[in-house]
């Protein structure tokens, strides 16, 4: 009997796991990748005899497969995918591939906002409690790599609505939606309702076992739920609404109810401050709870979770000026909470890839506590147009090195610098992380 023949198409992180996992489970393996494959993954698939190829997608090597495993970065839009699909091959994610392989429980979490930081709170605080736990997704080494190497009893596991388009038969046994907003919907014909259905994937399989973690507070979310019928125990969080199951905020305290039990703990004593991240600890105290973590340890995690790599993270004070890289924010609605967060006179660093974005949601927030915004991107018309009445200083930067200093000259001491573009990078940078960390290097060196 033949082997089945598994393709990959993309040789990153996902890809590259992928193949690891496919290979051990006796598939015969084909890694394809339209760019060119970095050194670090090439080694890997040298080193476990797995065909790849670089620089293009031959169709006959591709369409003879029995199936795909798409990384979530390839759009279906592209010649060789509309190919595979008049072909009627199975296309899948890498998280749908290696769920198959694993017994593990599994907590997910998606949402437009808020997403990492949830993910690595959970894991954060699951780790201490002393679970034997692997991080994957968006975040973490790549899932199937993981299942192939690793045998965790748990996984936290960072969504985004890629990952979730290719995903069947896969179930979390705890799903947690953060909210729903605008976003990547050039990806989604434009039409927010299906970007909205996407999301709502991680719901799909959830059985009367499982539990739903989600914020009240969003009305995208509950419109959703209320036309949905989903199995789950539901565990709503929310800044006011108080449920008999659920997180809600009273006396500025969080209280966490669940079932006979209940847990309470100040909003001051919380690691990260600011409404999205109450909303985020919420979100990572009930998941303790479900597990049936000890209250010592839920708390304990909360207060002392170090943030995350470029979102909101203060770089350095010069001369008394504040720099914050919120890079990570690569939305309207990211920028919103970060806005949002700005205790003090800002100067705004925006732009990038516009994915459709709606503005007018942080006009508010620019005329209350924006002193000048810097514009980061090749094209910024759209910025001065909806900007041009909310703020008196609007100006143009090439490179980071420029918006950082013009920021430098724009503001006073005891102001802050805030990087947070709400949009995507790739046309002046590789990706946010690589925007975060020349915005860093850049002011280091002033």
């Amino acid at each position: 009997m033949n082997k089945q023949r598994t393709v990959i198409l993309g040789a990153g992180e996902s890809g590259v796991g992928s193949a690891i996992l496919s290979k051990l489970k006796n598939f015969e393996v084909f890694v394809s990748d339209n760019g060119s494959i970095n050194q670090k993954y090439k080694d890997v698939l040298i080193n476990n005899n797995i065909d790849w190829e670089e620089g293009k997608h031959t169709e006959n090597l591709i369409l003879n497969a029995d199936l795909i495993i798409k990384s979530p970065g390839i759009p279906d839009s592209i010649p060789i995918i509309k190919k595979i699909i008049e072909n009627k091959i199975k296309i899948i994610s890498e998280i749908e591939f290696a769920g198959a392989y694993t017994n593990a429980k599994k907590i997910c979490v998606t949402g437009s906002n808020g997403k990492t930081t949830t993910t690595l709170m959970i894991y954060h605080l699951l780790k201490k409690a002393g679970l034997n736990i692997g991080l994957a997704g968006n975040v973490g080494k790549s899932f199937a790599l993981q299942v192939a190497q690793n045998s965790f009893d748990y996984y936290v596991i960072e969504l985004s609505s890629f990952q979730l388009d290719g995903m069947y038969d896969f179930k979390p046994d705890i799903a947690i939606i953060m909210n729903i907003t605008p976003d990547h919907l050039n990806r989604y014909d434009n039409v927010f309702q299906n970007y909205v259905n996407s999301k709502f994937r991680i719901t799909q399989n959830l059985t009367s076992n499982d539990y739903l973690i989600y914020c009240s507070d969003d009305e995208v979310v509950n419109n959703e739920l209320k036309k949905r019928n989903i199995n789950a125990r539901k565990m709503p969080f929310s800044l006011s609404i108080k449920d008999s199951d659920g997180a809600y905020v009273e006396n500025n305290n969080i209280i966490i109810n669940m079932t006979n039990s209940n847990f309470i703990m100040s909003i001051q004593d919380l690691a990260l401050q600011g409404k999205h991240n109450t909303y985020n600890s919420m979100a990572a105290g009930l998941t303790g709870k479900v597990l049936k973590i000890r209250k010592e340890i839920i708390r304990e995690s909360l207060a002392d979770f170090q943030g995350v790599e470029h979102r909101l993270e203060p770089v350095i004070k010069v001369h008394g000026i504040e720099f914050i890289n919120d890079s990570k924010a690569t939305n309207v609605n990211s920028t919103w909470y970060a806005l949002e967060t700005m205790k003090k006179p800002t100067v705004w660093i925006v732009g990038g890839i516009d994915k459709g974005n709606d503005y007018s949601i942080l006009t508010d927030l620019v005329q209350s506590k924006v002193k000048a915004i810097i514009c980061l991107g090749v094209d910024n018309k759209k910025i001065h147009k909806v900007f041009a009445d909310f703020t008196e200083t609007i100006v143009d930067a090439a490179s980071i090195e420029e918006a950082v200093s013009a920021a430098y000259y724009l503001a006073k001491k005891g102001e802050v610098v805030l990087l947070s573009p709400a949009c995507a990078s790739f046309d002046l940078f590789e990706n946010y992380e690589d925007r975060g960390r020349q915005f860093k290097m850049a002011v280091r060196e002033l």
